[in-house]
């Protein structure tokens, strides 16, 4: 990017930051004095998750940054997790939110991720800052993904999440929230690096280390109805560590490939309907790329729910479908299936069913159906020559909360 639009766009996340410590000044006037009564809450929350799948030419993941995804035998590995979370009230004003999560991430291990660690300062009904790590919210209901037994599904339909290696900034955000024609309308803005990795099938990995976030979304609620439209932008500081690959091409091409100090955009619409025994879920996103590595992808989902007593049957559609990146300087036996690693061609039907026999627990079972092309490989691991695109997978998760 040049340098016109470089610096103001970093000069914004300065000037949000300095503006933060202003809104939280009169935190630490609350905070001394309310130590003595902190409310302290204790909350965790997980999913023992087993899946398999009828193909072993390929492994699906559930979002990019696990290294292995679901294969033609059982394993827990994809889905299952735990999570702990302590909320410290100083005040009605003043909150502050620690997380931590273990699951199978990028380097094969199962070690913590301090997930959230935020103040949560709100002086008003109207106006909300967090300062900290939290949650990204690309999408509706993305900082939220890791909690199974906030949604009917045994994972986020990976069609449409799976493409987000990011699940947590550290930086600030903003929300205001006030009465709009009969419902209410919020917006929020924020700002942050990433501190994550993504694997890339072998070693080493994809540095997300530093790289700026910048978003915000509108949304607005009213009885049975929850509309969001969001919008954010990625600006990378690093490269894939694929540099002796670069060096081989001419510099031309090569610096259309190279990621880093490039933006990537997500836009995206989400509309929630839930009334009595019914929900619906329609989810639309299109990401655009300032190089010619990941491709511009239109993504979105589907989703019908119905409560019966302590069933909850469901049924989906999804579908994730590239834009093939057209180079000015492309080298085609080479550039052709290095830009096709990173390319989605496919839908998915998903139907399953959840059941809620026991407080704060409940089983689910699920099947998705996959048909797509041999090409369609962003979302694998491992494609071997037999891949073709298809695929069933049965799932079954029992998730918790506490």
């Amino acid at each position: 990017m040049s340098q016109v639009i470089d610096i103001p766009l970093a000069a914004i996340s300065r000037l949000a930051f300095a503006c933060s410590a202003l809104l939280l000044a009169p935190a630490a006037t609350a905070l001394e004095a309310s130590l003595g009564s902190t409310d302290l809450s204790l909350r965790g929350f997980g999913t023992l998750g087993a899946a398999r799948s009828t193909d072993g030419s390929a492994e699906l993941v559930r979002d990019l940054s696990q290294p292995h995804g679901i294969s033609d035998h059982w394993s827990l590995t994809t889905d299952s997790l735990f999570g702990l979370q302590v909320n410290a009230r100083f005040s009605p004003e003043l909150e502050a939110v620690v997380q931590a999560v273990t699951r199978y991430k990028y380097d094969e291990t199962y070690n913590p991720d301090l997930s959230w660690a935020f103040l949560r300062l709100t002086p008003n009904p109207v106006l909300t800052v967090r300062v900290g790590r939290f949650g990204t919210e690309f999408y509706m209901l993305s900082d939220s993904r890791m909690v199974g037994y906030s949604y009917n599904t045994v994972r986020p339909p990976p069609d449409y999440y799976g493409t987000l290696p990011f699940n947590y900034l550290d930086g600030l955000d903003l929300a205001i929230t006030h009465p709009f024609a009969g419902g209410l309308l919020t917006g929020k803005l924020f700002t942050g690096q990433s501190r994550e990795q993504s694997p890339l099938g072998a070693p080493p990995d994809f540095d997300l280390n530093e790289s700026l976030l910048i978003g915000g979304y509108l949304e607005y609620l009213d009885g049975p109805w929850q509309i969001r439209l969001g919008q954010t932008s990625v600006r990378f500081d690093n490269d894939l560590p694929l540099e002796s690959f670069y060096q081989q091409l001419p510099k031309a091409t090569a610096d259309e490939l190279r990621v880093k100090d490039q933006w990537s955009h997500f836009s995206s619409l989400g509309i929630v309907y839930d009334q009595g025994p019914f929900q619906s879920q329609l989810m639309l996103s299109k990401t655009d790329n300032e190089h010619g590595t990941f491709q511009d992808t239109w993504a979105g989902y589907l989703q019908l729910n119905y409560r019966i007593k302590d069933w909850t049957p469901f049924l989906g559609l999804s579908f994730a479908t590239s834009d093939p990146k057209a180079l000015s300087h492309p080298i085609p036996p080479v550039t052709d299936p290095y830009q096709l690693d990173f390319y989605s061609n496919q839908r998915t039907v998903f139907v399953g069913a959840r059941w809620d026999f026991y407080r704060n627990v409940c089983l689910k079972a699920q099947v998705d159906v996959i048909r797509g092309s041999a090409d369609s490989k962003f979302l694998y691991r491992y494609e071997t020559e037999d891949w073709d695109g298809s695929m069933t997978i049965m799932s079954l998760a029992l998730d918790f909360v506490f």
